[in-house]
This record gives C-alpha cells, structure tokens and sequence, in this order.
C-alpha cells in the first residue's frame, strides 16, 4: 500500500516523511482494517514528527484523525461490517482495568496507546484499530470535513468542557487554528459569546466570520471578563495573559499535548480569586461520541484545505507556518 513514512525525526521543513510501498496491514483480533478515504494533519502530528513526542519506534506512520471504510475484520470483532464509514482517532487502546478506566478516566491510563504514534497512523491507503475504539461518523459529514473532528474537534470539546463554561457564558480562546474553529462553533451552539486572541489578522477576521464577538491580538484589553479560556497555541507565555483575563472564579484549559515553558506569575492578578489553571490530557471515547453528535446536531462546518497524501510534508509545513486557513486534510482515497 502507499504509505508516508518517517524514518528519523526532524524538522518538517527538512521533508522527512517519504513516500513508501508498505504491507498491508492485518487486523488483528478484535481489530477492524479501514480503507482511507481522508486522513487530517494537524499539530501533533508535527510534535511527532519533529521529535517534541518522542517516538516508540521507527519507521512509523503518522496520522490520527482518519475516515474511511471497514474493509476487513480481524478474529471476533463484530461491531461493525464490511462497508461501514468510521473514524480513527488519537486514542488507540487502554487497559480497561486500571484505577482511571474504572472511573471513567481512561484518557489517564498508564498503558494507553495512540495512533499515529505508539502504532501506524492514517498517512497511508490502510489503517488498523481496535473496533472498541473506532466512531462510527454521522451520515451529516462528508468523509473530509469529518476528519478534523477526530483529533482537533474532540480536544477542543474537552477543553471546553474542562474550561468551565456554561451555555450562555463567556469564552476566550487563544490561538486559533484547527481546533479553536471548531470550539468556537460548539460554543456559539451553546450560546455563549466568543473573544478570540490571535496574532494573525487573517484569523482574527475567521473567528468572526464564525461568530465571534471579538477578536484581536493576545494581550488587547477584551470587552469583558471571562468566564472560561482555553489556551490552544502552545504557547507558554499566553497562560498569564488568559488568566488575567478571566473573572473571578474562572478557568482557564490547556488544550496543547506540548507547550512552551510557563513564565513566572504574580499570585494576585493571575490565580487569586479562586481562579484554576488546568490541562487536558487526549480524551475519552465518551468525549469523541458527545462531539460528533454535537457536530451533527450543531452543523459544525469545518473549514478544509486538501492536500494529496503525497504532499504530507507541505500539509504540516503550512500548518506549522499557519498558512493553512483552519484544518489540513490528506485525501488519501
């Protein structure tokens, strides 16, 4: 099967994924195979690749926010059918034992796995994944403007679930790329009102087109106090300017698998007034599900630039250069 490998871990500037004839892939039990029809590219795809998540093993295939068809099925599985469209997302397996899986938790579990990372992602024709852990995607969205959701969709709701903020509340976000898109659709959903800070105008002027309420540069005074925030560039230095921002009692999230080193804060005007920091670790499949019915119910619409899956390198080179609009798709089918 066509395949983009990596081999070492570098630069995306330096083109490290090559195009590769690789074996099919079998599933294994209680495993289905996907035949790829659109696999997204997004951030922590580049940490992979670059090496800021270090890599379990070489060569790999990258790549976790995959659509496609079941094409065959390994030893007990029977979820799903020959045929059937569904996704594959960042969180492979867990142990389904341990104290977090028991509690509902499992995105903390010691021994879970990722695709795209720990095992072959979708960047290739083929993929394999546990049929536990596979969605099943609403007939609503089409195979590529599905493929954001798995990854940027699902982190996004979290994060907005661990911020804090009700429906009808008040919303930051900052940084907007892929996943603060689709946050502020979710949000807007909700009713609440929306203050995006990002550097690039040209994002200023997507989050309001979006729905906005405002949108300017990190550190511009905002018409109001916040209620809850989320961080999605991973950018140490935007944590004290989020949580000066927010209202007494508010929350900021870190939606970012990696970022930059934090700087040194003030205890008043940063975490007084039972202000709370907190960070979102991947996510469970009951957060995946909850956002793809929203999705569905919300008619989120992401936007999408499509890319042959033969040009991996300039996908995740333009999302590192924020020269993608939004979200980055791979049309591999």
């Amino acid at each position: 099967m066509r395949a983009m490998l990596l081999a070492a871990q570098a630069a995306v500037e330096t083109r490290p994924l090559t195009a590769a004839d690789r074996p099919m892939p079998e599933p294994g039990p209680g495993e289905v195979r996907v035949r790829v029809a659109a696999c997204g590219a997004c951030r922590t795809d580049i940490h992979v690749v670059e090496g800021d998540l270090p890599a379990p093993h070489l060569p790999l295939i990258p790549g976790h926010q995959v659509v496609g068809r079941v094409d065959a099925l390994g030893a007990g599985a029977s979820r799903f059918r020959p045929g059937d469209r569904i996704g594959i997302a960042w969180l492979r397996s867990t142990c389904g034992r341990c104290r977090f899986c028991a509690s509902g938790r499992e995105n903390l579990c010691g021994a879970s796995t990722y695709t795209g990372w720990t095992h072959d992602g979708g960047y290739a024709e083929y993929a394999c994944v546990p049929e536990a852990f596979a969605y099943a995607i609403p007939p609503a969205l089409a195979d590529a403007e599905a493929t954001p959701l798995l990854c940027a969709g699902i982190i996004g709701y979290r994060a907005l679930r661990r911020s804090g903020v009700g429906r009808g509340g008040r919303l930051g976000l900052y940084g907007f790329g892929s996943s603060a898109h689709l946050a502020l659709q979710v949000a807007r959903h909700w009713g609440c009102a929306v203050y995006v800070a990002t550097r690039e105008p040209a994002r200023q002027r997507l989050a309001l087109d979006l729905g906005a309420a405002w949108a300017g540069a990190p550190g511009d005074p905002l018409p109001d106090k916040l209620d809850g925030a989320v961080i999605f560039a991973p950018v140490g230095s935007l944590v004290p300017v989020a949580l000066r921002d927010l209202d007494k009692g508010g929350t900021v999230a870190l939606a970012g698998i990696h970022m930059t080193d934090l700087p040194a804060m003030a205890y008043g005007p940063h975490l007084f007034w039972e202000k709370t920091l907190q960070s979102v670790t991947a996510n469970t499949r009951a957060d995946g599900e909850a956002l793809l019915a929203e999705a569905a119910a919300a008619r989120i619409q992401p936007r999408i630039t499509r890319y042959a899956l033969a040009d991996a390198n300039r996908a995740l080179a333009d999302i590192k250069s924020s020269d993608v609009e939004a979200s980055a798709v791979l049309m591999v089918d």
